[in-house]
């Protein structure tokens, strides 16, 4: 499971990551679970489920200078006793090709009839 956990969350990051990207609403909701929890990292707000998270991207989205985020993932731990993973890695927000703000996070993946979905993300910022 290890192999086959690790690049699956890797594709499934980045299709995510191309999704922002694009502005691609429809893209993202997959991705995530039903209860899915982000705590964002300026100010911990917590977005709690998928709806409320596909609302904050929609926000997001029609932004006339709009941050674009990118996460790297650097590490994926996947568990050999659940169908779940750990994802560490490096973020950043570009806004106009410029960056504005960029650390580092952890996300929680669950494997889910056959499909990897994001149950938690937690975001430091540190630059």
């Amino acid at each position: 499971m290890t192999a086959s956990a690790d690049l699956a969350i890797r594709m499934r990051r980045a299709a995510f990551n191309r999704a922002l990207a694009e502005a691609d609403l429809p893209a993202i909701g997959p991705l995530l679970a039903l209860d899915v929890v982000m705590v964002t990292g300026t100010d911990s707000a917590v977005i709690a489920g998928r709806k409320a998270q596909l609302m904050a991207w929609k926000r997001e989205f029609a932004a006339g200078t709009r941050m674009i985020y990118t996460r790297t993932p650097e590490t994926i731990l996947p568990s050999p006793v659940e169908p779940i993973a750990l994802e560490h890695g490096h973020w950043e927000g570009v806004a106009g090709g410029i960056p504005q703000a960029s650390g580092r996070y952890c996300a929680k993946w669950r494997e889910v009839g056959g499909a990897w979905v994001i149950e938690a993300e937690i975001y430091l910022t540190l630059a």
